[in-house]
């Protein structure tokens, strides 16, 4: 369940796939959040709260670039996915064992992105070591609230 405030403007439903040993998992996720176009890229600010923890969240920022969108997670725990199409990065994820280097491979990348909002699509890889982990895809739609 997710909390709502009265400065959260937009809309955002995010669905995530992962297929890890060939059994794919799904998770799908609607919340209040913030969405601005400054520069030419889009920020998509929300906060992701812990199920098992309800006082405990997490606060995620997404910039879409042109070519690059970066995820950054910040809270108890902290990590930033760098996805650049047809580039792999290597990105720092921490957990409660410590701070794990992963390999990140972007297969495709589609933005609709606007003054009002649209859909991200990625698709993409983490490796650790070079050996496939698994393969994830998320898509995330942005629209303004509507105001009753």
């Amino acid at each position: 369940m997710n909390k709502q405030s009265k400065d959260e403007k937009y809309l955002i439903s995010i669905i995530g796939e992962q297929i890890l040993d060939g059994e794919s998992d799904k998770i799908e996720v609607l919340t209040g959040g913030n969405y601005i176009r400054k520069n030419g890229h889009s920020f998509i600010g929300y906060k992701e709260y812990d199920e098992n923890s309800p006082g405990d969240y997490y606060d995620n920022l997404i910039k879409v670039e042109e070519n690059m969108v970066t995820i950054t997670r910040k809270g108890a725990m902290r990590s930033q996915l760098m996805l650049e199409k047809g580039r792999r990065h290597q990105c720092i994820y921490q957990t409660v064992a410590g701070d794990l280097t992963i390999g990140v491979y972007t297969k495709s990348m589609k933005s609709t992105l606007d003054e009002n909002g649209g859909t991200l699509e990625v698709s993409y890889t983490l490796d650790f070591n070079t050996d496939l982990v698994s393969e994830n895809s998320f898509k995330i739609k942005v629209e303004p609230k509507q105001i009753s």
